[in-house]
């Protein structure tokens, strides 16, 4: 076929991010769109890749960031793209950077401060001017953001110990529907965290009442996943039965020794609900977690690494117990000195981490935290540890399983249409590495570290990673859930 094209990728195998076996075909884009697939012999183009050994599949989707803030503060997204992630979901757990209409607290309230401690990001009055900002600086990455229920309470509530008043309550609802026509696709929840552990079933649900008519989602870190793993499960499902959207199961693991191999039960729990109501999860592949300092996290825990202090900013990347030793204090008495801080905690089991990630519903996440001085090692190595340490190493399913789950059904769940699959027509998000040698680079000792085999990235039909670096090119979009771009309102 004679033609000229933008980019032309020769002699891949293309996984298509359907879970169908691999092919090989050259692909040709012309614009942010794919326009050919085949035998491309007699084509030429302004940018010819060589893709000889390499697989060719669509752009990785990280269903689980907060990247809301490093977008803007260092939009090459080198943590993203280094391992071929082309689309981040954000404004996870409850925390987005906006909507903040009033001046944000001072210090910033947990968890909130995981996005900006100083707090000067949350100037954004409302929704729409931080999607205009998004679009007026893109990163290199898309983006489909969610707006938190945590950062809504700090918006609109004086105190965040109690259940919201039907004023505030209908505070929140105008909030959310402004989010919703700006751009938002979704509400999200932290129910375990200070901000929103005091708001009820019912408040959650009122506050999301606007999704229904706006085709929103409904996405939650939720109340406990521990020893009342199920009944937050059933909290979960009943808020998206009554507001009448799809519901997304945050980060799901189960925690705490004594609740070891209970990923059986979730998931058969997960799966008898799925047959009557839209539900999915995602999932980051480590048996440590991360998230804010505190003392109930820390007593569940086998052992804690902090990540981050404001107390004590020289204690980053110690373990709890030697910081104490070190202070010659209690454990108890080391975490006050330290806050606010953040942490990672190790209390999964790798066997519960493995079924999860089975499941068949399961998307992948990466659940990291960009502005940590010393980050859980998820930030920069969770889809080529998917790839390589659990799809190639254990053998846990297949490559064209594992670019599913981190493609395609993440597409399909959040609506991002023409986005997640190789296919004439949709849009040029694409990922070219070594399936011999993909795998992660950062671990929990070094956590800033290029993946290993991500050899080129494109978004929109630009490179964005090559030769082991950026590009500089920034060509994301803001998403809406039917993959168009997110209109601004002002």
């Amino acid at each position: 076929m004679s033609a000229h094209y933008d980019v032309l990728i020769v002699n891949g195998d293309v996984v298509d991010g359907t879970g169908s076996a691999r092919f090989t075909a050259d692909v040709a884009i012309l614009g942010e769109r794919i326009a050919h697939i085949g035998d491309l012999s007699q084509a030429t183009a302004d940018k010819v890749i060589d893709a000889s050994g390499l697989i060719v599949c669509p752009g990785f989707i990280d269903a689980h960031t907060h990247d809301d803030r490093l977008m803007l503060s260092d939009g090459d997204m080198a943590p993203k793209v280094s391992q071929g992630i082309t689309t981040v979901i954000g404004g996870n757990c409850g925390i987005s950077l906006a909507p903040m209409p009033r001046e944000i607290p001072d210090p910033v309230t947990p968890p909130l401060n995981l996005l900006d401690e100083k707090g000067g990001w949350f100037r954004f009055r409302n929704f729409a001017q931080y999607v205009s900002e998004l679009s007026d600086r893109p990163a290199a990455t898309n983006c489909a953001m969610l707006v938190g229920h945590s950062t809504l309470r700090v918006a609109t509530m004086d105190d965040l110990t109690r259940a919201a008043t039907d004023s505030e309550i209908a505070a929140m609802q105008e909030l959310v529907v402004e989010a919703m026509e700006a751009g938002a696709i979704g509400v999200s929840t932290g129910l375990v965290y200070p901000p929103a552990v005091a708001a009820p079933t019912q408040e959650v649900i009122d506050v999301c009442a606007p999704l229904a008519r706006y085709g929103g989602i409904y996405c939650t870190h939720m109340r406990d996943e521990g020893d009342q793993v199920i009944e937050s499960l059933e909290e979960s499902f009943r808020i998206g039965r009554q507001v009448g959207v799809p519901v997304v199961i945050s980060h799901h693991k189960v925690v705490g020794v004594q609740n070891h191999g209970r990923s059986a039960e979730t998931l058969a729990y997960i799966a008898d609900h799925m047959t009557r109501q839209p539900i999915c999860l995602d999932c980051y592949p480590y048996d440590a977690s991360s998230t804010i300092l505190s003392a109930k996290l820390v007593a569940n825990s086998t052992r804690v690494t902090v990540t981050w202090s404001k107390g004590m900013p020289q204690m980053a990347g110690l373990d709890l117990t030697e910081i104490a030793s070190r202070l010659n204090v209690s454990t108890e008495e080391a975490i006050e000195k330290l806050l606010p801080a953040g942490a990672i905690y190790y209390r999964m089991d790798d066997a519960d981490v493995q079924r999860i990630l089975q499941f068949d519903d399961t998307m992948i996440g990466s659940d990291g935290l960009p502005h940590d001085e010393k980050p859980h090692p998820r930030l920069w190595g969770s889809f080529p540890r998917v790839l390589g340490h659990y799809s190639r190493g254990l053998g846990l399913f297949s490559l064209e399983k594992a670019l599913h789950k981190m493609t395609g059904l993440t597409a399909g769940k959040f609506g991002l249409t023409d986005r997640g699959i190789i296919r004439q027509g949709a849009f040029a998000d694409v990922t070219l590495f070594d399936a011999q040698t993909v795998n992660e680079a950062a671990t929990f000792a070094q956590p800033v570290a290029a993946a290993i085999g991500i050899s080129t990235v494109l978004v929109n039909g630009k490179v964005v990673w090559e030769d082991g670096k950026p590009s500089g090119q920034r060509p994301g979009r803001v998403l809406r859930r039917e993959g168009t771009p997110a209109q601004v309102t002002q």
